[in-house]
């Protein structure tokens, strides 16, 4: 009894740090994967790479315009600003900027328009994309040419415009959200609960564990069983094999014991033949 209780205190042990194991490898895995998808909610995006208007991005501004449109209910300018690559190709590109802050960016808008030789620092601005409106797009068409110069202008209409300027433009008076994903939250709480079973598990309230463990002994009861019962058969087999063992012994000796009637039967024949030739042979 004693051996059998120990068996089953290791079995019950190696289910427990089994389903233990695996919460744990399912917390990981979830606790990861919500990771990663927060990082990539709160991701900085470079401008061009930007496909939706939730992304909080930047441009990093080599020159810029004077403004060519008011945004008057939002105290807003918007102006051209050009992005250049280490590889010294540039894009074209809107922002827009409180009409406050005009000072911040003079210089750069000084050097655009060659008021100034001496070449300012790049100003890296943030925000997220607005979708442009057709009275700024129109604009935008409008004054085009009044900042780009002649030998890299392009002639811009409603067709093209998207494909130069994209559709949107840098709204940098909007400041960083810290929005939560939905889908985050219910990983978290698949999380939580998996926690709350592996310390179930731990302190041996947990359900599975007894499931686990029922399973495992009724399986083991019905090989018993079976055992049990091929052993009864084996005994039931032993004493009809020992029967026919005996028939066959005594079958055997049967037919030895005719065999020797018969030779005995013959050789008596055989002296009765011979008396009767002597006989014979007298009377002659």
């Amino acid at each position: 009894m004693k051996k059998k209780s120990k068996k089953r205190g290791h079995l019950r042990l190696g289910i427990k740090i089994t389903i233990s194991l695996i919460y744990i490898l399912i917390v990981g895995i979830l606790c990861y994967v919500s990771f990663k998808l927060y990082d990539q909610d709160q991701k900085i995006v470079k401008w061009k790479d930007v496909d939706k208007t939730s992304q909080y991005s930047y441009i990093e501004i080599s020159e810029m315009s004077e403004a060519f449109a008011e945004i008057k209910n939002e105290n807003k300018t918007v102006h051209f600003v050009i992005e250049q690559e280490n590889t010294g190709a540039w894009h074209t590109y809107l922002i827009a900027i409180n009409k406050n802050d005009y000072n911040k960016y003079k210089k750069i808008i000084d050097y655009t328009y060659e008021r100034t030789e001496e070449a300012p620092e790049k100003i890296k601005v943030y925000g997220y994309p607005i979708l442009i409106p057709n009275d700024i797009k129109k604009l935008a068409i409008k004054n085009i040419s009044n900042f780009v110069p002649v030998e890299n202008q392009i002639v811009l209409d409603d067709k093209n415009f998207e494909e130069y300027m994209t559709n949107t433009y840098l709204d940098t008076t909007k400041k960083e959200e810290h929005r939560f994903n939905n889908f985050i939250l219910i990983l978290l709480l698949m999380a939580l609960a998996i926690v709350i079973l592996l310390i179930f598990t731990i302190f041996d309230k947990d359900k599975i564990v007894d499931e686990v463990d029922e399973i495992i002994e009724k399986e083991e009861k019905k090989l018993q069983s079976k055992k049990k019962i091929t052993k009864v058969k084996k005994k039931k087999q032993e004493p009809k094999n020992m029967k026919e063992k005996k028939k066959e012994k005594e079958k055997n000796t049967k037919t030895e014991n005719k065999s020797v009637k018969k030779s005995s039967k013959t050789t008596v024949k055989s002296k009765d033949t011979k008396k009767e030739k002597k006989e014979d042979i007298e009377i002659l």
